[in-house]
């Protein structure tokens, strides 16, 4: 199954995540399909950008996104809930 998740980036105790559509099965830092957008909650405010299309896209094509990523899609107004 394909998953739109966070892939971990930066130093320690600066975190910053991207946006990646993966298999789950790969590891969080590990192999993934495509890069789709950032998002990076250590600025204020926070700084959220995906790439609408591709999400959509994604997500017609049958991928799940993580409870986290699904709150982000939401926030930048790409989903409704």
């Amino acid at each position: 199954m394909v998953k739109i998740r966070l892939k971990r980036m930066g130093m320690k105790k600066k975190p910053f995540y991207r946006v990646v559509v993966a298999d789950e099965r790969s590891p969080r830092d590990g192999r993934f399909i495509e890069e789709i957008g950032y998002y990076n909650p250590m600025v204020e405010p926070s700084l959220i950008k995906i790439d609408g299309e591709k999400a959509k896209q994604w997500i017609a094509n049958g991928a799940q996104p993580t409870d986290t990523v699904r709150t982000l899609l939401k926030k930048s107004g790409i989903i409704e809930g």
